[in-house]
């Protein structure tokens, strides 16, 4: 397993990952949180854990003990996978935002992705871009229910398989810069108002959207905004709420109207840098794989046919489409010719390569099919049984044997004159490609292709019966075009500045490391060094509660009024700090 292996334990879930998954992988690097991350964490979670034991659903609670999530520590992912074996899944982290495509088959193979990466203090109610306290605390916990963990799944497989507009891949890549930037410390504000106003012309112009789009749209409402129960009295489950310290609360008013969960969630579209208008809640869990079915069967992935072909076309990416004898065919479609509604011709641009059941046939690779493939579909004119349901007897009555030179005429003006070299056919005996030598391909006496000294295979299959984004097996091309981002300085204690050096002897002192500190002297030093720092006041206030120090309790709250005086905007946020240092304990 290479390099892979050297950052992760094996596992037999990890083991199974394909290699393109396996690329956006990254070392968690855990000793590069510093003190001020840990209480970051502390602080959401604590927070969170308080609040959402009452308005989320009982698997969150549940989940947290079930996965191995500490309210104290952010959680290292060997622990959590320790644990997280027993459910069947497994957690990686990542490099921040990955295309959607790739989010979802990690979920098909039973991985949790998370960035591993944490909110800068400043964005400590919301972050725009994915962190662990989003993904460890807000996706993780709920797996730990067996009708959710099987929706995940589910919808990871079909998800993986949406095909995508050339529009979808330019806004998710202007939202990727939109959050990182947005998290980045000193970007200026008119560079992340350009972003913003570049997001909205695109959303604005995005045209139909794709399935990508539209499942997206499912994901949102579900695995991040969701709500379970009735309307009247709905609990949380997505994890963008779970995460939120400021929406997990807005989404309980009444300003936002809560919507009975339905197909109808697939067109409507969301906003990443507002708080949602709107909600939708499902019954159960059970419900919401009920919806994913009926979406899936919208899709080229079941449809096939003209629409399902013109999908990868307009896509512009590596796509395949399986014909009614099972034949798959994986490439970056470039064209189509049509007849009365259906498919009569198909052709592919650079690389593709032939497959049955996902498995590559022998002799069909990228390095045969090079510059690209085309072939006729459809039925013979005048004969009534397609080709794939001709017997031996039939082929030969027809002359489509071996060594015979033959003109076939199909449905629709497409003509295959050449001599038939040999047959390939599938395992229940039906006919699913015929190679050809001296072979020329017309339309209506347009050549499409002619070949020399090269052999022709031509496909067999009346009907394309599926389209699907990526390829159909997985080996035939190569995949690998992500490289990671370069990981931070490692932090170490001697490379802790003043201010984090503080928070870890307050931590410490919490954790019984080291009690003969003077909480007192470290909170005047940090008033008069760090005197808009709010959330180390907090933590000390909570060990002096603890301790019945009224003098620094009262000196505490003095200093936190003046921030909130000076920042009202850091209000809540400390009142909050202030209400979760008198809470005795939180599950």
């Amino acid at each position: 397993m290479g390099e892979f292996s050297s950052t992760y334990e094996s596992n037999p879930i990890l083991d199974k990952l394909p290699s393109h998954l396996r690329q956006y992988i990254k070392p968690q690097n855990y000793e590069e949180y510093t003190p001020i991350n840990q209480a970051v964490w502390r602080y959401v979670m604590r927070k969170n854990v308080d609040y959402l034991s009452q308005v989320a659903h009982k698997s969150y609670t549940e989940g947290l003990r079930k996965t191995g999530i500490s309210i104290d520590n952010i959680p290292n992912m060997y622990g959590m996978n320790r644990i997280l074996k027993d459910l069947g899944w497994v957690a990686v982290a990542v490099d921040g935002f990955i295309p959607p495509a790739a989010f979802m088959e990690f979920q098909a193979y039973n991985v949790l992705v998370i960035a591993s990466d944490i909110r800068q203090l400043e964005n400590i109610a919301y972050t725009p871009a994915p962190d662990i306290i989003h993904e460890g605390a807000g996706h993780a916990p709920i797996i730990a229910n067996p009708e959710y963990a099987a929706y995940l799944r589910r919808f990871g497989e079909i998800g993986c398989k949406a095909i995508s507009s050339a529009k979808d891949f330019e806004l998710y890549e202007a939202v990727r810069h939109l959050s990182i930037i947005k998290e980045a410390k000193g970007t200026p504000i008119e560079e992340i108002q350009k972003s913003e106003k570049h997001i909205e012309f695109l959303q604005d112009n995005m045209g139909e959207p794709s399935e990508m789009a539209l499942i997206r749209n499912l994901h949102w409402w579900t695995v991040e905004y969701g709500l379970i129960g009735t309307l009247e009295d709905p609990k949380i489950y997505g994890a963008g709420l779970l995460s939120s310290i400021g929406e997990s609360q807005w989404c309980m008013t009444d300003n936002v109207k809560k919507l009975p969960y339905s197909i109808e969630a697939a067109r409507t579209s969301f906003d990443i840098t507002k708080p949602q208008p709107q909600l939708f809640v499902t019954p159960d869990f059970a419900f919401l794989s009920q919806v994913l079915e009926d979406f899936a069967n919208t899709m080229a992935l079941r449809k096939g046919g003209l629409s399902g072909l013109q999908k990868l076309i307009d896509s512009k990416e590596l796509g395949t489409i399986e014909l009614s004898t099972g034949l798959q065919v994986s490439g970056n479609f470039e064209s189509l010719i049509s007849h009365e509604g259906k498919p009569i011709y198909f052709q592919t641009k650079g690389k593709s390569a032939l497959a049955y059941r996902e498995k590559e046939l022998v002799g069909q690779d990228i390095n045969q099919h090079e510059t690209g493939f085309g072939s006729p579909i459809g039925r013979l004119k005048g004969i009534n049984i397609p080709i794939e349901d001709m017997s031996p007897r039939d082929l030969k009555a027809y002359k489509i044997y071996e060594g015979e030179i033959v003109s076939l005429d199909f449905i629709g003006g497409i003509n295959v004159t050449g001599k038939i070299v040999t047959g390939t056919r599938n395992l229940q005996g039906r006919i699913i490609l015929i190679t050809f030598e001296n072979c020329k391909v017309t339309h209506n006496g347009t050549t499409l292709f002619e070949s020399n000294d090269e052999l022709y295979n031509m496909a067999i299959g009346e009907d394309i019966v599926s389209a699907y984004h990526g390829p159909a097996d997985l080996h035939s091309f190569d995949l690998l075009d992500h490289s990671l981002s370069p990981s931070s300085v490692s932090k170490n204690e001697e490379s802790l500045n003043e201010l984090e050096s503080y928070y870890k002897t307050i931590r410490d002192f919490r954790e019984g490391k080291n009690t003969i500190v003077s909480r007192t002297k470290i909170f005047q030093e940090i008033q008069e060094k760090y005197p808009t720092d709010w959330l180390l006041p907090v933590e000390i206030y909570e060990l002096a509660i603890k301790s019945n120090d009224d003098k620094l309790v009262k000196n505490i709250e003095r200093h936190l009024e003046n921030i909130k005086l000076d920042q009202p905007k850091l209000g809540q946020l400390i009142d909050d700090g202030l209400a979760l240092a008198t809470v005795k304990s939180l599950a």
